[in-house]
């Protein structure tokens, strides 16, 4: 009798041990269409899966770390689940829209490991009906007070072959100027980084991979492993091992998996502000999104006058009157040429030296008076500089700008996103903030959404963009248009636009001053509401744009929105984004360099009559570019409107409330 009490005992265990090695837990989105499963199969790490209605997206991808003591994975038990609904419900001072509330559901699913050291990792799962997001968080333990980390082992094993929209890239040190590639997820090359967002389409549904509140982390890239894309973390500088340092409590950024049957219901979400922390700014009164000048685009093109370009105060003076009289918001000031607006032996934007010092103007350059002009046309000043000699004197550096009543910054030549540079870009906004300057991060990694919680990071660059167009001849509307469906994702995207100078591709050649562009004015317009950013830049000369078909549509639009849907999209085909500020709605629309007609419904609008303000491409856009056709027609609700796009061109539209 004992011995089968015994026996059952043992059965009993085992099958309670094998319960345990098999244990899932399902995260459902609010609306039911999204599932968010995490396994613990025996002897393997732990594991999720994500399907959206019947199909599969991710089929047992991988979680785990290799630590400086140790893997996590193996070996794990799931201690006590909490689950939680809840809704992200804030203001967007600098977003696509300007309320948010979105709902979700919630797992903290610990994981324990049952051997020494006997450490735990909590995964926090979050669902929205637009996409699902996870995070790693590291509680404050008796036996593990901080961790050197080798390896994240996240992997996205994806279900099925879906068509991959991605970013090659050579190494973690880049710009992140690239170009995408088409392709199916099983031809996917091994062993090269690529870059996120990312793209993925199955079947019906949409998919995209980034990540969200990059705070005190290392950036994540992909990678083809065996068949798996497995995440890739930047190692911190000077060595290929270490990729986080940290104490505990810590945790991870979002992992995150935009979810839609359309492509522009990624487009239009707001996952990953959702994913970040609230506004840490108490003042936020002097944050004013707008629009600025950025002269060395243009190459500091002054008429014919009584002073030469350069760094001194007439030809400032020249490029602030012009944004009074047209009534913008900034005026930048870079320097003159390739060549800094502060002293720097070295006289270079990319390779300062180490006694280049951004409190002090080169000689020519009286910042004093011109601050005190601008201030007196109500412009405010945009400051280029270098971020190291930036860095090297930061406190010192941002009071002495705000003495000169600078408005915001361009932190240039970054180029990393190792777990040190993103700490010191979340200083420099933390920084900046205290003196009421606004940030704009060139040469830098994608955002994750960290203009909730600060809300004067007012551009970041991270992409292949207008400024090429003064030494390359493969830049153009097939690139253009890849943009929305990766790089936009990721949220603001700054892009150098407003060239005025279009020409034919057959025509166009490189030119460092007056440089040409390739697409259409229309083009070029409806790229200020594709792309969502805060700080909009008018990169042309004042001669380029006064008086020129079209100017008045930049002067007007906004850069920041109180809503944002996706009327009409086809991938690397065209899109169409409308964006509503008040009660007036602005509409673009690009397309690549294959003539088109597309059509979309307006049934965004609200009740009453509108009337519409069209820019569309002229019949003889062909031959030149610049060509543009203005007509307005009354709509509703219940309207359709029609576009006829040229190769290379697009449209804009201000809907209107009808008086």
């Amino acid at each position: 009798m004992m011995k089968k009490i015994i026996f059952l005992f043992t059965l009993l265990l085992c099958t309670y041990g094998s319960i345990q090695a098999q244990k899932s837990i399902t995260v459902k989105s609010p609306d039911g269409n999204i599932r968010f499963t995490v396994q613990i199969k025996k002897n393997d790490l732990p594991s999720y899966s994500v399907y959206y209605k019947n199909t599969q997206l991710v089929k047992d991808g991988a979680l785990g770390f290799e630590f400086d003591n140790g893997k996590f994975g193996d070996n794990v038990t799931i201690g006590k689940i909490s689950k939680r609904s809840g809704i992200e419900k804030y203001n967007l001072i600098a977003g696509k829209s300007s309320h948010v509330e979105d709902p979700f559901q919630e797992a903290i699913i610990p994981l324990k490991e049952t051997k020494a050291p006997n450490r735990q990792v909590d995964v926090v799962v979050r669902v929205f009906n637009d996409g699902a997001a996870f995070r790693y968080v590291f509680p404050e333990q008796d036996q593990w007070a901080s961790y050197i980390m080798y390896d994240e082992l996240t992997s996205f094993n994806l279900a099925n072959n879906p068509d991959v929209l991605t970013m090659f890239l050579k190494s973690y040190t880049t710009s992140h100027e690239g170009f995408y590639s088409q392709m199916k997820y099983s031809d996917i090359p091994a062993n090269q980084l690529m870059e996120m967002p990312t793209l993925y389409h199955y079947d019906g549904v949409y998919m995209a991979i980034t990540e969200a509140a990059i705070r005190n982390y290392a950036g994540m890239y992909l990678m083809n492993e065996q068949g798996s894309l497995r995440g890739k973390l930047s190692p911190l500088p000077g060595q290929q091992q270490i990729k986080v340092k940290a104490q505990l409590p810590h945790q991870s950024p979002w992992r995150v998996m935009m979810i839609g049957e359309q492509v522009g219901t990624l487009i239009a979400s707001n996952l990953l502000t959702d994913l970040n922390d609230p506004c840490a700014i108490k003042d936020t009164s002097w944050i004013k999104p707008g629009k600025t000048t950025f002269s060395w685009w243009n190459g500091n093109i002054v008429p014919d006058s009584f002073f030469l370009p350069g760094n001194n105060f007439y030809t400032n003076q020249y490029y602030i009157d012009f944004v009074a009289r047209a009534g913008l918001d900034f005026h930048s000031i870079y320097g003159y040429a390739e060549q800094p607006w502060y002293e720097d032996e070295n006289m270079s934007f990319e390779f300062p030296s180490e006694t280049a010092n951004v409190m002090k103007p080169v000689k020519s350059l009286d910042m004093d008076t011109i601050a005190k002009y601008a201030a007196s046309k109500g412009v405010g000043l945009h400051m280029w500089v270098n971020w190291k000699p930036l860095y090297n004197r930061l406190e010192e550096a941002l009071a002495e700008f705000e003495k000169w009543g600078v408005r915001g910054m361009m932190v240039d030549f970054m180029d990393r996103d190792d777990q040190e540079m993103i700490c010191i870009q979340e200083e420099i906004l933390k920084k900046a903030a205290e003196h009421k300057i606004f940030v704009q991060f060139h040469g830098s990694s994608k955002p994750s959404g960290l203009n909730r919680t600060y809300p004067n990071e007012f551009a970041r660059e991270g992409t292949r963009n207008y400024e090429c167009y003064k030494w390359s001849k493969d830049m153009g509307a097939d690139l253009d248009i890849a943009i929305p469906f990766t790089r936009l994702l990721a949220g603001v995207t700054d892009y150098h636009l407003g060239g005025f100078r279009a020409v034919p591709k057959d025509k166009f050649q490189i030119q460092y001053t007056n440089p040409l562009v390739t697409n259409t004015r229309c083009h070029m317009l409806g790229m200020y509401v594709v792309l969502e950013c805060y700080l909009g830049m008018v990169c042309d000369s004042p001669i380029a744009y006064e008086g020129q078909p079209g100017f008045e549509f930049i002067q007007k639009v906004p850069t920041t929105w109180d809503d944002t849907v996706v009327p009409s999209a086809s991938v690397m085909e065209y899109v169409t984004v409308a964006r509503r500020k008040g009660n007036d709605w602005y509409i673009g629309t690009i397309n690549n360099s294959k003539e088109r007609a597309v059509s979309f419904k307006t049934d965004f609008l609200g009740d009453g009559k509108y009337v519409a303000e069209i820019y569309s491409d002229a019949n003889d856009t062909n031959s030149n570019p610049n060509h543009l056709v203005k007509h307005t027609m009354k709509i509703d609700k219940k309207s359709t409107i029609k576009l006829q796009l040229a190769n290379n061109g697009g449209a804009a539209i201000h809907i209107y409330p009808e008086k």
